[in-house]
């Protein structure tokens, strides 16, 4: 079973090669995405797969780690994500809290910080 540091690794790899297959495999088929401290943004494959199929549509996506943090199983990246906005690219600051279970992801939050234009 892979430690949780690698899943994390493994699932940004597989983001920033727009990867969905190598993607859903670093998620329990269960998984649940919140907003930190907030509201449920999916939960399952299905609506995980459906998530970051819209995301990957976008040319310009990428995901950049600034720093990552591992406690036990739990794996907290800080990342600056290009993204294509409606008013053009730019970079969004995010913060990403992961929990590891039995070398999946069980739940993941995330906390978007401040959206520049490039």
């Amino acid at each position: 079973m892979m430690a949780p540091a690698a899943v994390i690794q493994a699932q940004l790899d597989a983001f920033n090669a727009k990867d969905l297959d190598a993607l859903m495999a670093t998620y329990a088929p269960d998984a649940q995405q919140f907003v930190l401290h907030g509201e449920l943004l999916a939960q399952g494959h299905d609506a995980l797969r459906g998530r970051y199929a819209i995301r990957f549509a976008e040319p310009d996506l990428h995901a950049r780690l600034l720093s990552r943090t591992v406690l036990g199983k739990m794996v907290i990246d800080l990342e600056i994500i290009t993204r294509n906005f409606p008013e053009g690219v730019g970079t969004l600051e995010m913060l990403c809290v992961y929990e590891v279970v039995d070398g999946k992801i069980a739940r993941a939050s995330f906390a978007t910080g401040v959206q520049t234009l490039a």
